[in-house]
């Protein structure tokens, strides 16, 4: 059946009620339990060679299949699939296998240069090994530290223009604790640890020199740990709902006023959104905006070039792991009181599936503001005001990678709109120096950051968390447009006016046509569907509107982090949809080389007028610290909103009744 048509009969049948066992759900614990089994049973790996786990989520299913079972034209689901990459005898496997039969499906090694998400398990043995080496040992002497009061972690050490296939390697780092929890504010400045992850051994050890430990006195951000005087603070604020939700979860399908999506969690992506549909009135269909959308990248570059730092080149998504690292949301802080909770699996190393209790919270948000007002003092005798509040829903995950909490919502909007921020928050990570005054650092031009305490110094970097939007507007096939702003000069003398400004739109026919700067020149970007139309004629669509956070990054071009991450140069792309094109920075992100990222693909320059198109929006943020940053980071939110345009027929809310009077909680202060 053609792909339009079951989009429309999905639009028709999209207000059947939901399924709790929905095609997209996540994977669960006794899935992922089979899956192991399963892999383990096989003949496939020598029992001699370990055999360890590093991705394990749903497979990518078939739109067609999909859309066929969702539009109620099929009477089976979509089959249970598993797509796992695995590390056994120095390989990297990649195999689908199929749950219900228990079955591998196949088994692909991967030959490439680059390497799979480093496992909890992998990380923690590897930050262990310092404490059997005698080396290490002395150097923690020779500061005068105890090794009670010492952590270390593993840092990925990236690609430097190595020709030859690497080995699986990581750089340990440490850092001293003692009388705080805030590890990152007490580097142990000179050292660095060179680990073989495969062998579990340790490579090499340099510890070039030796900086005064930062103190641990003030670093610590935990309540019971302060001392007056205390910092400001308003008053408790709370949540009340008289109604009680206005939104409905049923499995991982969500409902809430005019939207319906479903919400699922992946170790690599976290929270993964899909068919999200939208309707302009309770009588009209949902129809479709966002197939399927996520974080696909987090690249996060330090700009320190000395041994110690040089290689802080991060892909927190394809390194780490947003939902591996995933924290456990927090009532009535993290989430407000009336907040409901999803819990999210994930399959360890080797051994059971683990839970990550609250991994997202799902909440209606109003914060005093209106969807839209207007007061009309023009008819005599009459003084006109219509308000309606701004109440949203909100999808919020917050991912904790080694120094920095990022918090991730997913705004729906009555209007029509989809808001998507990141907020940063967490601790720097910090360099040791043995300055202790800013006068001591203006012999230093280069400082590469801030002196924000003695002896720490706040070192810059950059945030650019790249989204994967498979965009159906309406529908299968979409064209993107820009839309200039071009200034005209009045030069006949018809009216006063010297000049103006107009739109000139035009359809990019293929992906190079669609790889945009935004300070390149003012205008407008939308994805729109030709196919559909409004009643005045006007292509449907949905419009790009940036809040913020549009840095793009400075590095050149042939450094070699910027080489792995070449789509920084830019903040939106657009791609043709290809079912192995997910990931930002390539599906092997660790030590990876550049050859596998949207950059790449897009130079085929395949035709992107009116078809499956996907679009990758990037918010980016300079970081350079101030002592506000230290010893925590106060909130630093962007983003950017997917706003219909002309989608609908007219406004949706216009028709948007009040709320009945409701008995609010008693205030001192009387309109």
């Amino acid at each position: 059946m053609d792909l339009q048509l079951l989009f429309i009969i999905f639009f028709l049948f999209s207000n059947i009620p939901l399924s709790k066992s929905h095609p997209l759900d996540p994977l669960t614990p006794s899935e992922l339990t089979i899956i192991q089994q399963t892999i383990k049973t096989s003949n496939l790996f020598l029992s001699s060679a370990p055999l360890t786990f590093h991705y394990i989520g749903l497979a990518d299913i078939d739109k067609h299949v999909l859309l066929s079972w969702l539009s109620n034209t099929s009477n089976s689901p979509p089959p249970r699939r598993a797509f796992i990459i695995a590390r056994s005898g120095h390989q990297t496997h990649e195999l689908h296998l199929d749950i219900s039969t228990k079955s591998i499906i196949s088994n692909t090694i991967h030959t490439g240069s680059s390497f799979p998400l480093l496992s909890l398990e992998e990380q923690t043995a590897a930050s262990n090994l310092p404490f059997n080496y005698t080396p290490f040992m002395n150097s923690i002497k020779k500061r005068g530290l105890k090794s009670s009061d010492v952590v270390c972690a593993a840092f990925t050490v990236g690609w430097f223009g190595e020709v030859k296939k690497s080995k699986r390697l990581v750089k340990i780092l440490c850092f001293a604790t003692g009388d705080t929890v805030n590890l990152y504010a007490r580097p142990l400045e000179g050292i660095t640890i060179v680990v073989d992850l495969d062998l579990m051994k340790i490579l090499d050890y340099t510890d070039r020199f030796v900086v005064p430990v930062p103190v641990a006195g003030g670093t610590d951000y935990r309540s019971k740990k302060q001392k007056p005087p205390f910092g400001p603070r308003g008053k408790p604020v709370t949540v009340v709902q008289p109604e009680g939700k206005g939104f409905s979860i049923d499995g991982h399908s969500i409902s809430w006023a005019n939207w319906k999506f479903h919400l699922s969690y992946d170790v690599r992506a976290g929270a993964v959104i899909s068919l999200a549909s939208v309707q302009e009135n309770d009588e009209e269909l949902h129809r479709l905006v966002l197939y399927k959308g996520f974080i696909s990248e987090l690249f996060v570059p330090y700009q320190d070039p000395v041994k110690e730092w040089y290689f802080r080149t991060f892909f927190d998504v394809g390194e780490y792991g947003l939902g591996l690292f995933a924290a456990s949301l927090q009532p009535l802080t993290d989430c407000p009181v009336n907040a409901k909770f999803l819990d999210g699996y994930y399959a360890t190393q080797d051994g059971p599936p683990m839970r990550i209790k609250n991994v997202f919270c799902v909440f209606e948000r109003y914060s005093g503001d209106s969807a839209w007002r207007h007061t009309e003092f023009g008819i005599p005798g009459k003084v006109i005001t219509e308000v309606r509040p701004e109440i949203s829903l909100i999808v919020r995950m917050v991912s904790a990678v080694g120094n920095y909490d990022y918090v991730i919502d997913w705004e729906f909007k009555t209007s029509g709109s989809i808001k998507f921020m990141v907020t940063l928050t967490g601790v720097l990570e910090m360099k040791g120096t043995s300055y202790t005054h800013v006068k001591q650092v203006e012999k230093d031009i280069d400082l590469c950051g801030s002196l924000l305490a003695k002896n720490t110094i706040g070192v810059n970097h950059d945030h650019f968390i790249t989204y994967y939007l498979d965009l159906d507007i309406d529908g299968y096939n979409n064209s993107f447009v820009k839309a200039k702003m071009k200034t005209i000069k009045v030069t006949d003398g018809s009216n006063p006016r010297k000049s103006y400004w107009t739109l000139v739109k035009k359809i990019a026919e293929t992906e190079m046509d669609a790889r945009i700067k935004f300070e390149a020149e003012p205008a407008e970007y939308l994805v729109v569907n030709t196919n559909k139309k409004t009643k005045i004629g006007n292509d449907v669509g949905y419009r790009f509107i940036n809040h913020g956070a549009t840095a793009i990054s400075l590095l050149s071009d042939d450094d070699y982090p910027q080489i792995r991450a070449g789509y920084t140069k830019k903040q939106l792309w657009v791609t043709a949809y290809n079912v192995s094109e997910k990931w930002a920075a390539g599906l092997y992100a660790d030590e990876s080389r550049g050859d596998d990222t949207i950059n790449i693909w897009s130079q085929r320059n395949r035709v992107i007028k009116n078809k499956d198109i996907v679009a990758w929006y990037t918010v980016g943020f300079h970081h350079a610290p101030y002592q506000e940053d230290f010893p925590l980071m106060p909130s630093l939110s962007g983003g950017f909103e997917l706003r219909p345009s002309n989608f609908f027929e007219n406004n949706p809310l216009i028709k948007t009744i009040p709320f009945n009077e409701t008995h609010w909680p008693k205030s001192t202060d009387k309109p």
